[in-house]
């Protein structure tokens, strides 16, 4: 049997990319979640709220799980992470298997605001001890300080607490513990609703909120209710604006509306003024009263304060205020402008600088924008955007690459900690070789990602009801007739978009479990996004239609992938050589050439490494989450370790790539003929009634089921084929869930070829028997490859291989990175298969994991008796709404159609490439007790 081959040889090594941060890179570790797509509410040592403030210092984590911004559950206490560096993997580190998600790190060592870790009471009253919504910490390594925002005051321990629940030393903002009041008119020594402190070189920096301003204290206060030393923002400590005069308040560089956060490399001052959706940066530590700040990010200037303040317009015409045009309307003579980008903010909350380089968290746009260096001038552009893959989207998610809301920062020289405040978890975003694009880990038997969209039919059925479905500019038309039914209708509407050679825009696919036509786009990649599609339904029709959108989406989105899907990843620089698994391993190793691939920590099965391709497998226990994180550690010839930064990779039950051999779209299928001896299959199908009957005829023998009561279809199926294993000229066995019957010859080769078979019921009756052709057929060689040489005929059953069906019924003998026992049992996928050939519904017989190979299914696929000759016969297989890529195989009928019907089917390579039919059956599958023997895959 063939070999099939996912290698893919790789070209030579590429120099090594600089390390760095990377746009829409993936979180590489996770805090407070079991995992990065759980967001499991609660409190616990290593379980998250809503959190918001996060700081770091003397390898000390600091967390202020509240917010306030409405992410429950808010916990009302502040967590202290310590001995980071020896309990939270470096990103170079050799991970290992201790739970499912060992990138899922992290365990709290102190609560303060709390008595213990499963507590989080609101405090009706303030103490020495109590937090009633903290929302900023800060340290300096000896002392901590927290932002006690609800009780209008500020914390401070002067040693970093070692005790749950430890009472602070000092209060500011109060006079006392147990005061939370703020006055009408504020004073250097008051505070109200602060959201932000810091704490350098022996000041403190408190973003005092509500009263819109910043206090700096020139040293650290040692006694309760000192008073602030200067206060930005405001023209003395006892000036601030009314509440009724904030919206009109225009902005300046020496005024903010609603400052939440305060911080310091040494030298500069960085001030988040939210209010204004800005930024705003003092090159010098401030020592006047309302000083004003130098340069302004997320602005052109220091009296905007628009939140995504890309373009303006005047005159009718729209203008570039911080954002390129991403095009023009030349109907209306417009520059068209984005929503957002690199350099525009919307409700910031956080920036940070180590003097270096500057991270903002970019709140409402559900990013972090990272500057390489400290911006200088007004409104300059971030250079990198992590939490979103370009600085033009938001696609908020709690995706490994996603973000919602982020709150904070942190960063300990290495790794970046992001409050990931509606996700209920901190990211840690670490530098690395950027070396895996965006959608890099992709099925490794199907490259292409195509737009989809659906359309979902509901309501009764009609006669003379018409339904309308658009696409694009072309309409098809059906109307009900009488007898219909939704089944009816869906394969009618999906046999008009494909007729001939089918839509210019889609090829089309029935779900008939769901009731949904699937359209999926011709053209790969983003340009399958543009095609709009709608419904309608005639006047007092009672069938309805449902479009999912009004366009195909998903083009150049991240390859969805199904756990146990083999893999192969692409960039640069992923390895110093070439390596491969000896063919037939039974086993693949977690290292190979020096390279492993990291999925959420797990260490991965590897089959192939090479500098620009790593061939993996998804591990199958990943069915509890619908995102990972994907990264590729290297060990280097001269020694060192190298890792790229993750990527994410979405995650889904099943998406079915089916493999193929080297070429051009749609390329040959790895496929082999399934029987050397002539086959055909009864279908059992209706309900079950005692007395009905059923007949199976082979030649001029009759074997005669009466159905008695406590019959199943299952067991009636049994029957029949315990009845047609006493002929002489033909044996059966089970295949399929939906109660198919296989018929074999018992003589192998052509002679068994041509054996007449039928099935019959008396009319009326709810049992059916259906046979699928009339006569055995199609004996060839089993697993002989499918071939120029040794075509298809119709009506023959062929083996197909495929990769990403999802985990197979009973999981109990699936074993990530080791081969399917030879001897497995009986076992199909969670989500039944269809298949379309040639523009015709092929029967799915069996799909099942290929014995022997490791995350590789065969997939049995009886054809329809009545194709037409087609070197270029095309196929797809598809679970749901996703569908394979398109793969071909020759076929030659030696009893053709009419020169018409040929010439219309039969098409040259060129015109198959363009050609996508679409059509399904309703059918699952049951592997034969004796399947043919598959060799094995690499």
């Amino acid at each position: 049997m063939k070999c099939i081959s996912v290698l893919l040889l790789s070209a030579a090594a590429v120099v090594a990319a600089d390390v760095n941060f990377a746009t829409g890179q993936a979180a590489r570790l996770i805090i407070g979640q079991t995992q990065a797509t759980r967001q499991e509410p609660g409190a616990s040592e290593s379980l998250l709220g809503g959190i918001s403030g996060v700081a770091f210092a003397n390898d000390t984590l600091f967390v202020a799980d509240s917010n306030r911004v409405n992410s429950e559950p808010i916990n009302h206490r502040v967590l202290i992470f310590r001995n980071v560096s020896g309990t939270m993997p470096k990103p170079t580190d050799e991970l290992s298997y201790t739970q499912r998600c060992p990138i899922c790190v992290g365990q709290a060592s102190t609560v303060l605001g709390q008595p213990d870790f499963t507590k989080t009471d609101r405090p009706a009253t303030p103490t020495q001890s109590s937090l009633r919504l903290p929302t900023a910490v800060a340290s300096d390594g000896q002392r901590l300080v927290v932002a006690d925002t609800d009780h209008n005051r500020v914390l401070i321990w002067n040693t970093i607490p070692a005790n749950n629940n430890q009472p602070a030393d000092i209060v500011v903002g109060q006079s006392n513990f147990t005061s939370s009041t703020f006055p009408s008119t504020p004073t250097a020594t008051s505070m109200r609703g602060p959201q932000g402190v810091w704490i350098q070189s022996g000041k403190l920096y408190v973003a005092d909120t509500q009263n819109h301003r910043i206090l700096i204290y020139n040293q650290i206060p040692t006694s309760n209710g000192a008073a602030a030393n200067v206060v930005l923002g405001q023209a003395s400590f006892t000036s601030a604006p009314a509440d009724t005069l904030l919206d009109t308040l225009p902005p300046t560089a020496q005024n903010m509306l609603n400052p939440v956060s305060v911080t310091s490399d040494g030298t500069r001052l960085y001030v988040t003024d939210l209010g204004y959706n800005r930024v705003l940066i003092w090159n010098s530590i401030p020592t006047s009263n309302q000083a004003p700040a130098d340069v302004v990010v997320g602005q052109p200037d220091m009296t905007s304060a628009l939140a995504n303040n890309s373009f303006k317009v005047e005159n009718s015409k729209y203008y570039k205020v911080l954002c390129e045009s991403t095009g023009r309307d030349e109907e209306n003579d417009l520059d068209l402008f984005p929503a957002r980008c690199e350099a525009t903010l919307e409700f910031p909350r956080f920036a940070l600088s180590d003097g270096q380089q500057l991270f903002i968290a970019d709140g409402g746009n559900d990013r972090v924008l990272v500057f390489k260096h400290v911006p200088a001038a007004n409104g300059e552009k971030a250079d990198m955007v992590i939490g979103q893959l370009g600085g033009l989207i938001n696609q908020a998610s709690d995706a490994a690459d996603s973000m919602r809301a982020p709150m904070s920062l942190a960063w300990d020289g290495e790794n970046l900690y992001v409050s990931d405040t509606y996700n209920r978890r901190i990211n840690v975003y670490s530098m690395g070789e950027p070396s895996i694009p965006y959608s890099g880990v992709r099925n490794a038997a199907s490259f292409e990602i195509y737009a989809v969209g659906a359309v979902e039919f509901s309501g009764t059925i009609k006669e003379n009801d018409e339904i309308t479905l658009k696409i694009g500019e072309k309409e098809y038309k059906y109307k009900v007739v009488k007898d219909d039914n939704f089944e009816n209708v869906i394969v009618k509407m999906v046999s008009l978009i494909n007729a001939g050679e089918g839509d210019p825009l889609v090829f089309a696919t029935p779900n008939l479990v769901t009731f949904n036509v699937i359209l999926t786009a011709r053209a790969a990649g983003s340009d399958g996004n543009a095609v709009t599609y709608s419904v309608t339904s005639s006047k007092d029709a009672t069938i309805v239609g449902t479009a999912a959108g009004a366009n195909l989406a998903g083009g150049m989105d991240a390859a969805k992938i199904a756990p146990g899907t083999l893999v192969s990843i692409v960039g640069d620089n992923l390895a110093d050589q070439t390596a491969a698994v000896p063919y037939g391993s039974k086993v693949l190793p977690d290292e190979l050439g020096g390279v492993q691939v990291y999925f959420d920590g797990v260490r991965s099965p590897l089959m192939y490494v090479s500098p620009t391709q790593v061939n993996a497998q998804i591990p199958f226990e990943f069915m509890d989450t619908t995102s990972i994180s994907a990264y590729v550690r290297a060990k280097r010839a001269d020694g060192t370790v190298t890792v790229t930064t993750p990527v994410a990779v979405s995650i889904v039950q099943e998406n079915p790539g089916i493999f193929t051999a080297g070429g051009q779209d749609p390329r040959p299928a790895v496929a082999v003929h399934f029987s050397s001896n002539a086959t055909g299959t009864i279908s059992v199908d209706g309900s079950i009634s005692a007395g009905d009957i059923a007949t199976i005829t082979i030649e001029d023998r009759a074997y005669k089921y009466t159905v008695v009561e406590g019959d199943t279809l299952d067991s009636v199926r049994d029957k029949l084929i315990e009845l047609i294993n006493q002929d002489p000229k033909v044996r059966a066995f089970a295949a399929g869930v939906f109660d198919r019957i296989r018929l074999q010859a018992r003589v192998a080769g052509p002679d068994g070829n041509g054996i007449p078979f039928k099935a019959e019921y008396p009319e009326g009756q709810s049992l059916l028997v259906t046979a699928t052709n009339s006569a055995l057929c199609c004996a060839n060689v089993a697993g002989a490859p499918v071939n120029d040489a040794n075509p298809v005929v119709p009506g023959e059953t062929i083996v197909v291989y495929a990769t990403g069906l999802g985990v197979p019924e009973p999981t109990d003998q699936v074993a990530t990175g080791q081969a399917w026992p030879e001897s497995a049992p009986i076992h199909k996928p969670r989500e039944f298969v269809s298949s379309l050939a040639g523009g015709k519904t092929a029967n799915v017989l069996y799909a099942g994991l290929a014995p022997g190979q490791v995350g590789v299914w065969e997939v049995h696929l009886e054809l329809n008796s009545d194709m037409p000759t087609n070197p270029f016969t095309q196929v797809t297989i598809a679970q749901g709404e996703f569908v394979s890529n398109i793969v071909t195989f020759p076929l030659v009928n030696p009893n053709p159609p009419t020169t018409e019907e040929t010439a219309s089917l039969t098409l040259s390579p060129q015109k198959a490439s363009a050609s996508r039919y679409a059509a399904a059956t309703r059918t699952t599958m049951r592997m034969p007790r004796k399947a043919p023997a598959t060799t094995g895959l690499r």
